[in-house]
This record gives C-alpha cells, structure tokens and sequence, in this order.
C-alpha cells in the first residue's frame, strides 16, 4: 500500500469501533511499521483549555483557551500532540507533515499559544490513534475507512461537528449514499 502520511482517513458509516464512529483522522505517519493519527473532528468536552494550561503551570495571557481541545485517540491520553499550520517551527521538535500542516508534541508550543506567539490554526489532541503492522490495511479491507487528502481548511475547521460531511464532500462522496457493508467481487 502505498504512503498515506498527510492523508485524512474518514470513517465509513458501519465503522464498529464507537470510539471511531464518524471520525476524521489526520494520518501523522504511515509505514510498513504501522500508522500513527490524530483525530482531528472530536473535542474533549470534559477538558478546557484554560485549565489543562493551569494544570501545566503554564500562564495564559491571551485567551488560549479559544483552542479546543480534542479526543486525538485511544492510545495514551496523558500526551498531547498540537497539529497547526506552517506558520509555527519549534526549532528540531516540529514535524512538517504536509505543506498545509504540521505537528509539534513539546510544551514549548502551549507556551507560544498562550502568549500570542503560537500558530494561527492548531488544535490541541490528547491521545492518539495508532495501528501496528497492516492493521490499518485490514480495517481498509473492512470497509471501514475511506482516504483522502488532508486540506488544511478541513483539518483546521471550527465547526468539529461538519468535519466528517466537509471532508466527504472533498472526496466527492454522498454521505447519504454511503453504505455501511463492504462489496466483494
């Protein structure tokens, strides 16, 4: 298969993991090794911005918590990882994933939103979603994926909610049309 970092995976309306119902995920990295994503369309209601800052001990002065933060996935919540646009590098530790974005995991980038001197576009993902060696090509084979490209304005859309529709859409695909059994010839 081919290289599907930078990509969007969105999930297909029989998607049985409810922890992946509706989900859009931003593919961080993809290998013979396995995938490691982020997703992207599901904010953490439970977890404020502002407080999770204060738990960091890091001081917001401009409002940071305008950043939602999100559901990234089911593997280690206790890490956070911020995709944002390229107008942020944090030195060695940003990722350039894409032209359109890129990924940083350090603290410094929380300190540089909370001062103003952060990206215009991120969002903040608390755990990630991850896939060992052909997993992910299985839940392919499953119907339970579609792919495409991760435009930014999909990615770093306000509204979480219209992710899923947004990102179809940009595929071409009816999410009316859409049917949750996968077809073999």
């Amino acid at each position: 298969m081919d290289d599907l970092t930078g990509k969007l995976l969105v999930a297909m309306p029989g998607m049985t993991d409810p922890r992946f119902e509706r989900s859009v995920v931003f593919l961080c990295e993809h290998s013979e090794g396995g995938a490691m994503g982020l997703i992207v369309n599901k904010p953490t209601p439970e977890i404020d911005m502002s407080e999770l800052l204060s738990q960091l001990g890091i001081e917001s002065t401009l409002g940071a918590d305008t950043l939602k933060v999100h559901f990234g996935g089911p593997v280690d919540h206790g890490r956070g990882f911020v995709l944002h646009s390229p107008d942020y590098e944090a030195n060695t530790s940003t990722l350039k994933v894409t032209e359109g974005v890129g990924m940083t995991a350090t603290l410094d980038i929380l300190e540089d939103i909370a001062s103003g001197k952060g990206p215009k576009k991120a969002i903040l993902a608390l755990g990630y979603a991850g896939w060992g060696p052909g997993q992910l090509e299985s839940e392919f084979q499953a119907n339970g994926w579609l792919v495409g490209d991760a435009e930014p304005e999909i990615v770093f859309l306000d509204d979480s909610a219209a992710k899923w529709t947004a990102a179809l859409k940009a595929m071409g695909v009816d999410a009316v049309a859409l049917s949750p059994d996968a077809g073999h010839a």
